[in-house]
């Protein structure tokens, strides 16, 4: 899961970045260059395969890239390899680039000093999905309305704390063993402790007060993940000012908690929060809550989530100190005006939860080794998710994906950045599109997107000069949404009218996190909108939901003659 970061700047919005470059070929014949989803190699040029022997890489910008000989010189790279392929960090980006590797033939070991599953399995997305799923029965039981509506009479709900907290730890304790026998199984050698670089394909592992271990392979990924971020001024103390690794073991329930950010996770945590009776509000340094959404999509979801349930908030202000309660005295929150810094307020509260986002956790990976620096903590790649270092050269053989290199900060994307790593050792190029990768928040009803927001698909066509039009349907049309009795919802469309290609889907509504796939699988493989109209959808099903947004689209009748798409960007 990842977070818009409002409180703080340390972790970027790259989730909806996009370079206006794509990457030039060295070919004097025209290419049809196409960026796409996960296994679709982008182009298969023998001249641009990651060998041993190749000295010269291309950048996006269309300029040579030498490899960094500082990084060859540094240390002799090994003649033979104990693996072809060692990844240090064992969570769902790990996970996913060493089960490819394994099926691509690949020898493979995967350093882990912690536990495996990393942040999303242990610490993210899987126990705040068990969280929100008994959020979710809570907020239908305690809605008298929908019962009613549905013809159902019940008793006042409750709950548990211990076997809430019970059933988040149970399912991340499944899931990380299940990702453990699933390597095992395909052979995957799993070395447990702190990896670091330490030359060219050679890294070193082991646990404090044990020696190190010297292991070789002819690549490296770096897949460490990140940590929360907590500004300056505040003082975590694990008990009433916690980050969302506190909060996700449920400890206890405060009747009033400040949540600072309304990004993806302050959301999650105020759906959980309320559902089971606190009190939340909300502070936010931008002007409006939810940034990085789409403002329309922003707007409805406010007026459900927010604006019905026991949530205040301020906006356009920093929390400049935090302090934790204590001796009897309550959490006492400074704010200060966003940009004045003027104070403000004070706040009072039982709790304060972080949700500032989070920082990539890359110290100590010995990166000084190879000459690389890190840009705020993230490991600099490029396009291919290749390791450039201080002189921005590429260092052979070494990539970095996930939250570590900042470009994406979503367990799947590290996934997906992973497999397309594995797909460029064995000798097919791939670069990933970034915009096809689909991103969700888990509240009720749920919030998901792929592609631009409609402000940032009007400002690149104003750059491009192309223009752009919007569709909307409404889940109150939807037969299976009302037959749920939850037709509070939208989805929305942002497209090329001219040629029918498809820059942006936004959904607000039952079961969104599901319904996105459907677009992000169409921009991932180039279909337009002319296309996909006649795909058929179940009835009665919420797809319909995506059946009815496509076909309203109207795309002019010179696209109807399968006029090529522009060709998406690397990210």
């Amino acid at each position: 899961m990842h977070s818009i970061c409002s409180q703080a700047t340390a972790v970027p919005r790259s989730n909806f970045a996009f370079d206006s470059h794509a990457p030039a070929l060295p070919t004097s014949k025209p290419i049809n260059l196409r960026f796409c989803g996960l296994r679709k190699e982008a182009f298969g040029f023998s001249g641009l395969t990651h060998s041993c022997s190749s000295r010269v890489r291309f950048t996006s910008r269309g300029h040579s890239k030498r490899i960094s000989a500082s990084a060859e010189n540094n240390g002799t790279p090994p003649k033979s390899f104990d693996y072809d392929l060692i990844i240090i960090g064992a969570g769902v980006g790990g996970h996913g680039a060493a089960l490819h590797a394994v099926e691509k033939g690949l020898k493979t070991a995967i350093i882990e000093g912690d536990v495996v599953g990393g942040t999303c399995v242990n610490r993210g997305c899987v126990p705040s999905k068990a969280l929100l799923a008994v959020s979710g029965k809570m907020r239908e039981l305690q809605s008298e309305h929908h019962m009613k509506a549905l013809g159902l009479q019940v008793s006042a709900a409750g709950y548990d704390r211990q076997g809430v907290a019970d059933h988040a730890n149970n399912l991340a304790s499944k899931i990380r063993s299940n990702l453990t026998n699933s390597m095992k199984a395909l052979g995957v050698d799993i070395l447990t402790g702190f990896g670091t670089v330490v030359g060219p394909q050679k890294v070193k592992y082991g646990k404090v007060g044990f020696p190190d271990n010297i292991v070789t392979a002819k690549d490296i990924i770096i897949a460490t993940g990140s940590v929360p971020f907590v500004p300056k001024g505040i003082e975590v103390d694990g008990k009433t000012v916690i980050t969302s690794d506190h909060a996700l073991k449920l400890e206890s329930v405060p009747d009033w908690i400040a949540i600072v950010g309304s990004g993806y996770i302050g959301l999650e945590f105020s759906d959980v929060y309320t559902a089971l009776g606190s009190e939340v509000t909300f502070i936010e340094a931008l002007d409006q809550l939810m940034p990085g959404f789409d403002p329309e999509i922003g707007k409805l979801a406010q007026r459900v989530l927010i604006n019905p349930r026991k949530i205040d908030y301020h906006t356009g202000v920093f929390a400049t100190k935090i302090t934790p309660a204590k001796d009897g005295k309550p959490v006492t929150i400074e704010l200060i005006d966003a940009k004045t810094k003027e104070p403000k307020d004070t706040l009072e509260v039982d709790a304060a939860l972080i949700a500032t986002g989070r920082a990539p956790f890359t110290n100590g990976l010995g990166l000084e080794n190879i000459n690389v620096e890190t840009q705020r903590g993230f490991v600099p790649v490029d396009e291919r998710m290749r390791v450039i270092d201080a002189n921005g050269n590429l260092v052979p053989h070494l990539y970095c994906i996930g939250d570590a290199n900042g470009k994406m900060m979503l367990a799947h994307a590290a996934s997906a950045q992973g497999i397309s790593v594995v797909e460029q050792v064995t000798g097919r190029d791939h670069v990933l599109n970034h915009l096809s990768i689909p991103a969700a928040c888990f509240t009720h009803p749920e919030i998901s997107m792929v592609g631009l927001t409609e402000p940032q698909a009007r400002e690149k066509a104003e750059k491009e000069g192309f223009e752009v039009s919007v569709a909307k349907t409404s889940f109150k049309a939807n037969t299976k949404a009302l037959a749920e009795n939850e037709g509070e919802g939208i989805a929305k469309l942002i497209y090329r009218p001219d040629n029918g290609e498809i820059l942006g889907v936004h959904i607000f509504g039952l079961h969104a996190a599901d319904l996105i796939h459907e677009a992000s699988n169409a921009i991932a493989l180039g279909t337009r909108i002319q296309d996909i109209k006649f795909a058929v959808h179940a009835h009665p099903t919420l797809s319909e939901v995506l059946d009815e947004l496509f076909k309203s689209a109207k795309v002019k009748a010179t696209a109807l003659s399968h006029v090529p798409v522009s060709e998406p960007v690397a990210v």
